[in-house]
């Protein structure tokens, strides 16, 4: 069964609400991510003077870091329509032909999960983003022929955690790769307090560190605690989100002070009372707190690494020693043997 997470870099129907109000409409509004806005910037304002749509891009990096929110402000930025959809939606070459036909010229195309497309819808791509044309079948059997239809010149804007599953030709289409990475503490910060004054949160200075640092790196995290501090600061306090409302809120929620919930300290707790700390699969880590594989690599996995409690090795997954520490458990005598050094004080 899956546990619904509150530090989830996932997004839910009623969050898109949230995300739409507080989104950042325009480059210079966009908090965070310097050299990938540098770039578009200068991709942009070249595809301008050319007067050309957008050569084709590609976000990748994990959840939650505002690769729509950029697709959006690209197609904001150049004055054309932006249309999205996903991976899984898409699932006739039909449906792919259908959109893009419908599309003007410099107009938008969003896909979110660009790497699950299947393999003959990414057929109908191929052509589109090559020469603007859609290569269509005209009837069945022996009798059958192909006819080229020429399409507008429209951007492609492909969305994907997972850049390594994106087929060679594919990928290869992109003009524009940039890889988004996970927000330092003082973007979070100033992210925490745009979204307060657009939602009308009075939110002290200290509140809001401590809801960025506790927000795993994550734009759609900070924003999603911020939410739940209002929530607690109406009940518990006068409306305004103070430091120790704030302290409370999360405390209440089981958001540490590395921004891990229940569910990565179960993870990690697992590790170390039933395999040692590892190295251990991923896909028995997976069994062990009975959640999906994906869930792991795309939302657990990542945030660990980057924090330095898990390591990835070419035996398995392996807690390090600052893992330990933070679980305040001591490593096995034969965990100390194998790393000399790393758990002296």
């Amino acid at each position: 069964m899956t546990i619904e997470r509150i530090s989830s870099a996932q997004v839910d129907e009623e969050e898109r609400t949230l995300e739409s109000t507080v989104r950042p409409r325009r480059l210079d509004e966009f908090a965070g991510q310097e050299r990938v806005k540098e770039n578009l910037a200068i991709l942009i304002d070249a595809a301008r003077h050319r007067d050309e749509p957008v050569d084709h891009i590609l976000l990748y990096g994990p959840p939650g870091l505002g690769k729509t929110t950029l697709a959006n402000i690209v197609a904001a930025e150049m004055g054309a329509q932006i249309r999205t959809t996903s991976g899984p939606a898409i699932e006739r070459a039909g449906d792919l032909a259908a959109v893009l036909t419908s599309l003007g010229k410099g107009d938008v195309l969003f896909i979110d999960e660009v790497h699950r497309l299947s393999h003959a819808v990414e057929e109908i791509l191929y052509p589109a983003m090559e020469d603007f044309a859609l290569d269509v079948v005209l009837g069945k059997g022996p009798g059958a022929r192909s006819v080229r239809l020429q399409i507008e010149h429209v951007t492609v804007i492909g969305a994907t955690t997972r850049v390594g599953s994106i087929t060679g030709p594919l990928r290869d289409r992109f003009g524009a790769t940039y890889r988004l990475d996970y927000y330092t503490q003082a973007e979070l910060e100033h992210i925490v307090r745009r979204s307060a004054e657009i939602l009308g949160i009075e939110v002290e200075p200290q509140a809001a560190t401590i809801i960025a640092t506790r927000s795993r790196g994550t734009p759609r995290i900070a924003n999603r605690l911020l939410k739940r501090v209002r929530d607690f600061a109406q009940v518990r306090g006068d409306g305004r989100a103070t430091a120790e409302l704030a302290n409370g809120a999360l405390q209440l929620l089981e958001i540490d002070a590395l921004g891990l919930d229940a569910l990565d300290r179960q993870l990690m707790r697992a590790m170390a009372e039933h395999h040692a700390g590892g190295p251990v699969g991923l896909q028995t880590m997976a069994a062990t707190i009975s959640e999906p594989v994906e869930t792991l690599e795309d939302v657990i996995e990542p945030y660990l690494m980057q924090i330095g409690l898990l390591a990835r090795t070419s035996r398995g997954r392996q807690l390090t020693p600052s893992a330990w520490s933070h679980l305040g458990l001591t490593p096995p005598a034969s965990v100390q043997a194998m790393q000399p050094g790393l758990f002296d004080a």
